[in-house]
């Protein structure tokens, strides 16, 4: 081994702790990379497995009602592999101990055969029997939120007709990953179930013998699903066809791929934010340590080392702390991605597991780990060939203070000698001081950034339950109804406001940007269930216009005074073409408001509603629930307290749990400075602190020479850390958002307040450290020149 690798191994055990502080930082940046890289891959292998083993549909098209003739003209288009015509329908179970109904969808499976596609996975019991019509699988997530198993009984409401079922099976399906009640968001395994049945016995209960009232398609490789849809439409459409949609549509695939593209966002966004922390505590440190080995390097270079080989000894030590860093956090990457993968597949429902990491991740993860310290090691490099051995065996010049006139004079009269010394310290050498103070500034913009993600996700549930939303209870019909149904539910004893609403399918476009959505019809004047602008003012909901919400206006890239092609899916289906009169402030789903009575003059549809928002006396909730549940119309009734139980715990699992992973990380990051800054300072001045202590100075006043400036430097950062990571929080708050809910980045003084106190507590704890090692110091070796 050559002296320069002997000096190399010396240099990096002597500067360990600041070493493995610079390494962490790099292993944190790659390990989130491989973690995050590794659970977007496994997720999307497990999502294409399963899809594929059990046949999901490509194309789907909802019809009111189609003789089962049609399946075999839509099988003949140009492009469809296999047709599946069903019948699907909505229904209310009742279980025992719980005054609601629960909403569910009942689906028909064929009398005969499996299904061509939209198969079942059975995970407990049996397949139904086609001959008992009693027969039924079940959701199992839903049956286990209510401790349901086969064998049991349950009472369901079908098209106004109460009946008794035996669970004879529970099952999963690629269809229903992501469960939610018709017209709701969230999810809830309690507050929505799946029914399967035989066809024979669905089409019974609905009257659909003979006939389906939906049909599911697989396409041919190479298919165009554009013109498969168009030609599906065009024979559905006489039938009551409101209009087929493809797969990236589909309710469920459609949230879990917005919470997948959440967690890429968060994989390409925030671990560069700590490998260019890394690469620039780098910088100082192998700057700071060629300036103070400024002897040593004339001494090699006197030797007869050349350029080459001196700097070539600083770039291993670089390297040896970037590559150490790098493969530590491919292990940590690993190990978390295993932890967090379990999690998601429970929390997607998946039945099985498909782990695989992506080999990209390692080699974008190391190769940016050493691009990012090489970048910052060469600059200091450069300093390292200048050095001349006279020049470099020659001390520096000594600092020049004859030039601090009043402002000398006033350090002499006001502060004591090691006070001034820290001055003197910090004006002598600014562009260090700079250094360290952006270092700790970063770290308190990762804190500031993610404390204020943690309120923005508070932001975000006070906002939707108890600012925009301010009703009890959702009462959904099982179709359009007239306005009495309105007058029946405010003749309710305990029912102390009712606000009509109505859901229209439609798709909105604006150009060559679309969105399947719902525009919903509020009533004038709405109080329990508003359209709120930005500084949340209620919107008046003009009689020729429609108000779309931040998301909806982003997705569509439309304005306040652009024209809004509304594609109506329902009823006539007709094309309108309404203007864009506000942005509304919505940070659940992507909505669209219009005038409940201008929504029903555009459609040619007088007086109708398809929902109602309920003010209650808590008192009789019990009656009033058990009322509902009688009413044929009403098929779902949604309470708000348990959508905001449901939205609570929706955001703190899936891609939402990972806020809490990112935010333990900047913690230990911003320590990581923090006593990165306290360890450079100590190993450039442990000389000088040695000679304060030779000629008298207490350890307490050596310390304060040293901690002084780190408190000093550490409360200049502060409000730099502010600032910067007010502005980084809003690049993290648009990673966490999704078409399902949107996370403001708001300006919380608590958040900064505690934030604050993180970086104060991080230099506090550094400082206790570096005092130890201050008062442990060994004054003769210190003073000694290192050979």
């Amino acid at each position: 081994m050559s002296p320069l690798d002997h000096k190399l191994l010396r240099d990096l055990w002597r500067m360990k702790g600041q070493a493995m502080a610079i390494g962490m930082v790099i292993a944190v940046g790659v390990g989130m990379l491989v973690m995050m890289t590794g659970l977007v891959t496994s997720l999307n292998e497990t999502r294409a497995a399963y899809y594929e083993r059990y046949r999901l549909a490509d194309v789907f098209a909802p019809v009111t009602r189609a003789p089962d003739r049609l399946a075999g003209r839509l099988a003949a288009i140009d492009g469809v592999r296999s047709v599946e015509a069903r019948v699907i329908g909505g229904a209310l179970i009742d279980l025992d101990g719980i005054d609601l109904p629960v909403q569910a969808q009942a689906v028909s499976l064929p009398d005969l055969r499996n299904p061509r596609l939209n198969g079942v996975f059975l995970t407990d019991g049996r397949m139904i029997d086609r001959d008992r019509t009693d027969e039924i699988l079940l959701l199992q997530s839903f049956a286990m939120a209510h401790g349901l198993r086969p064998g049991d009984r349950i009472q369901a409401t079908m098209n106004g007709a109460r009946r008794g079922f035996r669970i004879v099976g529970l099952a999963q399906s690629p269809e229903f990953l992501y469960t939610t009640a018709p017209g709701e968001l969230i999810p809830d395994d309690a507050r929505f179930g799946v029914i399967w049945m035989s066809r024979s016995a669905l089409a019974a209960a609905y009257d659909m013998e003979g006939a389906f009232n939906e049909a599911l398609l697989s396409l041919t490789r190479g298919a165009n699903p554009a013109a498969v849809q168009e030609a599906v439409d065009r024979i559905l459409i006489p039938y009551g066809g409101t209009g087929a949609y493809p797969l990236a549509d589909q309710t469920s695939n459609r949230f879990v791929s917005e919470e997948i593209s959440g967690l890429e966002a968060a994989a390409a966004g925030v671990p560069p934010v700590f490998l260019a922390v890394a690469a620039f505590l780098l910088y100082i440190v192998i700057n700071r340590m060629v300036q103070s080995e400024r002897e040593e390097i004339g001494l090699m270079k006197a030797f007869g080392y050349t350029n080459t080989e001196v700097g070539g000894h600083y770039f291993k030590l670089v390297m040896a702390i970037a590559i150490g860093g790098a493969l530590a956090g491919c292990l940590m990457g690993i190990a978390g991605g295993r932890a967090l993968i379990h999690i998601y597949i429970a929390y997607f429902k998946f039945p099985f597991l498909v782990f695989q990491l992506d080999p990209a991740s390692f080699v974008t993860g190391v190769s940016v780990s050493i691009l990012s310290a090489s970048v910052g090691g060469m600059l200091v490099l450069r300093s390292v060939f200048a050095l001349t051995p006279a020049t470099a065996m020659r001390a520096p010049a000594p600092a020049d203070y004859s030039r601090t006139g009043k402002m000398g004079r006033a350090l002499n009269v006001w502060l004591d000698q090691p006070s001034r010394m820290v001055v003197r310290r910090i004006t002598r050498q600014p562009g260090r001081m700079a250094g360290a103070m952006i270092g700790i500034a970063c770290g308190m913009a990762l804190c500031v950034s993610m404390i204020t993600i943690y309120a923005g996700f508070d932001r975000t549930i006070d906002l939707t339950f108890n600012v925009i939303d301010r009703s009890d209870v959702m009462v959904s019909f099982n179709q359009d109804v007239s306005e009495t149904a309105i007058f029946n539910l405010r003749r309710m004893e305990g029912v102390t406001l009712v606000e009509p609403v109505r859901h229209v399918p439609a798709i909105l476009r604006n150009g060559r940007n679309s969105h399947r959505g719902v525009v919903t019809g509020l009533a004038p004047d709405a109080r329990l269930n508003r359209a709120l602008d930005n500084d949340l003012a209620e919107i008046p909901l003009q009689k020729t216009g429609i108000a779309l919400s931040t998301a909806l206006a982003d997705i569509l890239k439309i304005r306040p005074g652009d024209m809004l092609t509304v594609d109506v899916r329902t009823g006539r289906q007709p094309v309108l073409q309404i203007p864009v009169t506000a942005v509304a402030q919505s940070l659940l789903g992507a909505p669209a408001y219009m005038d409940l009575a201008a929504l029903n003059r555009v459609l040619r549809e007088p007086n109708r509603v398809s929902g109602a928002y309920l003010s209650i006396d808590q008192v009789h909730a019990s009656a009033i629930y058990t009322k509902l549940q009688d009413m044929p119309t009403v098929a779902g009734v949604g309470l708000k307290s348990q959508a905001e139980v449901a939205f609570q715990t929706l955001m703190n699992t899936g891609a939402g749990a990972i806020r809490y992973v990112m935010g333990a990380i900047a913690f230990v990051i911003t320590f990581g400075i923090v006593y990165n800054a306290a360890r450079i300072a100590y190993a450039e001045r442990s000389r000088d602190l040695a000679s304060l202590r030779v000629i008298g100075f207490t350890r307490a006043e050596t310390a304060f020479v040293l901690l002084g400036e780190l408190a000093i430097v550490t409360l200049v950062a502060l409000p730099l850390g502010g600032v910067l990571g007010y502005y980084l929080s809003f690049s993290i708050a648009a990673g966490f958002s999704s078409e399902l809910y949107q996370i403001p980045a708001i300006f919380d003084p608590a958040s900064y307040g505690f934030a604050a106190m993180v970086v104060i507590g991080a230099a506090v704890g550094s400082g206790w450290l570096v005092k130890r090692d201050i008062d442990r110091a060994e004054l003769v070796s210190a003073l000694k020149t290192r050979e």
